[in-house]
């Protein structure tokens, strides 16, 4: 995928969830979708695509995690699907910040050069961080090892990954709604996928995911916080 284009990608996953300062703070929404709101062509699906499209909603998930269709970014190729992900925290849990990701399929039947591939896999992530982890000056390093670890013991067959990782911190002045300080960690990534089986790409999006929420490993129960 050209910078450009990978470039409007990232906006589209950014700017479908930013809100308004009161509104921060609040759990993200995934809005489901039909099958025909689903893909961005109205031509007749290739079988390779169809069939990639069916892996990803066949990925077996942790019981925190959910799973949605999305619409996805318009006219940035062919064929396209996107499923967003969020952790779901129990209803007593108000300590612990959102965290959200989606995940996209981009298919070009004639291929892109810059993919190596005709099948190309867009990434975002984002998830609120308490100070002290976000202080780390190593966290965005060890956030993308994350990613990489996690494809590569899941099994998915990929190439051309790259990305970026960035730890922010906001202050909240005046009559707004939220703790004074927040930190936020954001991965956006690519990778081509190189075969039509994408359940290990969920599946190891969604483990990044849930380390990027400080989930403990499944079947593994998290210690209460200290107040």
């Amino acid at each position: 995928m050209s910078p450009p284009a990978f470039g409007r990608v990232l906006n589209m996953l950014r700017t479908s969830r930013r809100a308004s300062p009161e509104c921060a703070s609040q759990t993200p929404t995934f809005v489901p979708v039909n099958d025909s709101q689903a893909t961005t062509s109205n031509d007749a699906q290739p079988e390779a695509f169809a069939r990639a499209v069916e892996s990803m909603h066949m990925a077996k998930l942790r019981p925190e995690i959910s799973l949605s269709t999305v619409r996805p970014p318009q006219r940035l190729a062919p064929f396209s699907h996107a499923i967003g992900l969020e952790v779901i925290r129990e209803e007593n849990d108000t300590q612990s910040g959102d965290a959200f990701g989606r995940l996209i399929v981009l298919h070009d039947p004639k291929s892109d050069d810059a993919w190596a591939g005709d099948m190309r896999m867009v990434a975002y992530i984002q998830a609120d961080m308490d100070d002290a982890l976000a202080g780390d000056p190593l966290l965005p390093n060890v956030a993308w090892q994350w990613l990489n670890e996690g494809l590569e013991e899941g099994a998915a067959e990929f190439r051309n990954l790259g990305g970026t990782v960035t730890s922010t911190a906001s202050e909240r002045f005046g009559d707004i709604g939220g703790p004074s300080r927040a930190f936020q960690l954001e991965m956006r990534a690519s990778w081509t996928a190189t075969s039509e089986d994408l359940s290990p790409h969920v599946v190891a999006f969604s483990r990044v995911l849930a380390l990027f929420a400080g989930m403990p490993p499944e079947g593994v129960a998290a210690l209460p916080k200290q107040l």
